[in-house]
C-alpha cells in the first residue's frame, strides 16, 4: 500500500497548476484571512451597537451553542466543495436522522442503541448519495437536490407532524452546560473535529488528493488517484456528520420534529464559500472557513438580539452568499484587466 502511495505522490507534486492551494496555502491565508478578520471585527462592532447584551458571556456561548450543528457540517462541506462537488441534502439527512432517533426512542429502544442506529442511517444516506455521484457519474447537484426532497419527505412519513420529547436528563445535559461548565460539551466536540479535519485537509495525502480532484478530475485520475473512492468517502462522512449533528440537536433542544434543520443548508454553504472555498473546487482552507463560521453565527446572533425577524435574517444570509460567489469573480476579472492593460502599455 505504501509503495502505491509513494508512486502516486511524485506525479502530483511537480505541477503547481494542479495543486495551487497546498503549495501556496500560507500566502493565500495571509490575504484571505486578514479580510475575513476585518469583516468579523466589523460584525462585532455592529452587534455591540445593536444590543448591549451581545458581549455577555452567556450570549457569546450561545453564538456557537445555538448553531453548533451547522458549524460541524460545514467542516465536511468544505472538503466536498474543494473536491468540486456539493451536498444540498445535509440538512434533510440531519432531519431524517433526528426523526428516526426520536421514533426509535418513542418505541422504547434504549437511547445508546438508538444513537448508534441513527449514525448508521446517516452513513447509509451518505453512501447512497456517494454511490450515484462517484460511481454513477451523476451530477452532485441533481443527486443531493433529490435527496433534499426525498429525505425530508421520508421524515414526515415517519413522524408526520408530531414531535418526540422527554429524553433522559443525562442526554439533555450533553447539549447543555453541565458540571459547572459555562459551555456545552458539544463545543469541545466541534473543536476536536475542526483539528482533525484541518490535519486531514492540509497535512495528509488524502487532503492533497481532494485538492487535485477539485482542480482537474481527469488529471487526478491519470496520476493514479482513486477519484471515485475519495468522492464516495466524502459523502459517507457527510452522512455520518449529519447524523451526529442530529444527535447534538436533539440533546440541545430536547425535542425532535420532521422539520429539524429545515433551511440549514443555506447557512452551511455560505459559511464555506464566504471562507474562501471556490464553488468550482480546488482551493480554500479550513481556517478561512472557521473565521467565516464566526462571521455568519455572529451575524445571525446580532440580528436575533435586535429582534430582526427570521425572513430578514434569511435574506441577509442569502445576500451574503451571493456576494461571496460574485465578488471573487469580479476581483479576478479586474485583476486580469489591470494586468492586460499594464502589459499593453509596456509593449511598444
Amino acid at each position: 500500500m505504501s509503495s502505491t502511495i509513494n508512486a502516486v505522490e511524485p506525479a502530483l507534486e511537480p505541477n503547481p497548476e494542479i495543486v495551487p492551494a497546498t503549495s501556496r496555502s500560507w500566502a493565500w491565508l495571509r490575504r484571505r484571512e486578514m479580510l475575513l478578520l476585518l469583516i468579523f471585527i466589523a460584525v462585532l462592532v455592529i452587534n455591540i451597537n445593536l444590543s448591549p447584551y451581545f458581549l455577555g458571556i452567556d450570549n457569546l456561548v450561545n453564538v456557537f451553542q445555538l448553531s453548533i450543528e451547522k458549524a460541524m457540517i460545514a467542516l465536511i462541506m468544505t472538503l466536498i466543495i474543494i473536491s468540486g462537488e456539493i451536498d444540498l441534502s445535509v440538512a434533510a439527512v440531519m432531519g431524517l436522522c433526528a426523526t428516526i432517533f426520536g421514533a426509535l426512542y418513542q418505541n422504547n429502544v434504549p437511547l445508546p442503541l438508538a444513537a448508534l442506529l441513527t449514525l448508521g442511517v446517516g452513513l447509509l444516506c451518505g453512501a447512497f448519495n456517494g454511490l450515484w455521484i462517484a460511481y454513477g457519474n451523476l451530477p452532485s447537484l441533481a443527486v443531493t437536490l433529490a435527496g433534499l426532497v426525498g429525505y425530508r419527505g421520508l421524515s414526515f412519513v415517519i413522524l408526520e407532524d408530531k414531535s418526540v420529547t422527554n429524553f433522559p436528563d443525562w442526554f439533555i445535559a450533553l447539549g447543555q452546560n453541565i458540571g459547572g461548565l459555562r459551555f456545552p460539551p458539544t463545543l469541545l466536540v466541534f473543536v476536536v473535529l475542526f483539528i482533525i479535519f484541518g490535519i486531514v485537509l492540509h497535512f495528509s495525502a488524502f487532503g492533497r488528493r481532494v485538492y487535485v480532484i477539485g482542480n482537474n478530475k481527469e488529471a487526478a485520475r491519470f496520476s493514479g488517484v482513486n477519484v471515485r473512492r475519495i468522492k464516495w468517502t466524502l459523502y459517507v462522512v457527510s452522512g455520518a456528520l449529519s447524523a451526529l449533528a442530529a444527535l447534538v440537536y436533539a440533546a440541545r433542544v430536547g425535542t425532535v420534529r420532521p422539520s429539524v434543520a429545515d433551511g440549514f443548508e443555506l447557512d452551511i454553504i455560505t459559511m464555506v464559500v464566504l471562507g474562501g472555498v471556490s464553488i468550482f473546487g480546488g482551493s480554500g482552507t479550513l481556517p478561512g472557513v472557521g473565521l467565516s463560521v464566526l462571521i455568519v453565527l455572529s451575524l445571525r446572533n446580532g440580528m436575533q438580539l435586535a429582534n430582526i425577524n427570521g425572513s430578514v435574517q434569511t435574506s441577509t444570509i442569502g445576500a451574503l452568499l451571493v456576494l461571496s460567489l460574485l465578488l471573487p469573480n469580479v476581483f479576478h476579472d479586474v485583476r486580469l484587466a489591470w494586468r492586460r492593460r499594464k502589459r499593453d502599455s509596456i509593449t511598444p
